[in-house]
């Protein structure tokens, strides 16, 4: 019984919370509470707090530093990725930073016999995103039709966004799919993002085609989970 009315406790100050940082009483980058003035608040012990601060941390609403205390980590704002994480991005005014990784002309057969394309050459382009305060968010891996002045990028160096790139081509992603999985980030990548090797990323996978069918292009990402999540909308059932 005692552990039930622990559970709930903890889970009430969390709630609470929670709707406090997604109604933007609590902003990006505040400071909550310590926790004495959270259980004073709540009247609940600083274990329950604790624990209500690990639910947020899961969710990804708050970090905490050592020796300094929790800190709001949502900015609520909805990252739609249909067209590609620069053009999301800077959509909902997330000042980020772009690092060409891979520019290059390459052969890969195995994208081409599973997704049934026409060609197995592309072109590679390799970025790494970060934060305007130096944060690594996402390497996002991105394989084009090496056609028309795409074939070009390699030489002349990608000026702008991939998209506008794209769309400069003809080339307008407007459907395709997607696949979200967990991946263990490797030693190389850590490197690059700033974690330890091992850590667990988000990892999307993404083929877009354009109006007609045709291929636009198949870019795999690693982001951050500190700083994504997946929201999957649904259609209303027909009567």
């Amino acid at each position: 019984m005692f552990g039930q009315v622990l559970r709930l406790k903890h889970e009430r100050v969390a709630e609470q919370l929670a709707r406090e940082i997604r109604a933007g009483r609590l902003t990006l980058g505040s400071q909550l509470p310590g926790e004495h003035a959270l259980a004073t608040r709540f009247d609940v012990s600083r274990n329950t707090v604790r624990q209500a601060l690990a639910d947020l941390i899961r969710q990804g609403l708050i970090e905490t530093r050592s020796g300094k205390g929790s800190f709001v980590t949502f900015d609520g704002r909805a990252i739609d990725d249909r067209l590609g994480w620069s053009r999301a991005l800077a959509e909902q005014g997330v000042p980020t930073t772009v690092r060409i990784l891979r520019l290059e002309l390459v052969r890969e057969p195995e994208p081409a016999e599973r997704f049934d394309l026409a060609s197995t050459e592309y072109v590679a382009v390799d970025r790494l995103r970060s934060l305007d305060e130096g944060r690594a968010i996402s390497i996002e891996r991105s394989l084009i039709p090496a056609t028309g002045p795409l074939r070009d990028l390699p030489e002349q160096g990608l000026a702008g966004s991939l998209y506008a790139a794209l769309r400069s081509a003809g080339l307008t992603p407007v459907q395709g799919e997607e696949w979200v999985d967990l991946s263990r980030v490797t030693q190389s990548d850590a490197e690059l993002l700033g974690c330890a090797p091992g850590d667990l990323y988000l990892r999307t996978q993404r083929l877009s085609r354009d109006a007609r069918g045709e291929f636009v292009e198949y870019v795999e990402s690693l982001l951050n989970p500190d700083r994504f999540r997946l929201h999957l909308r649904f259609g209303e059932a027909s009567e």
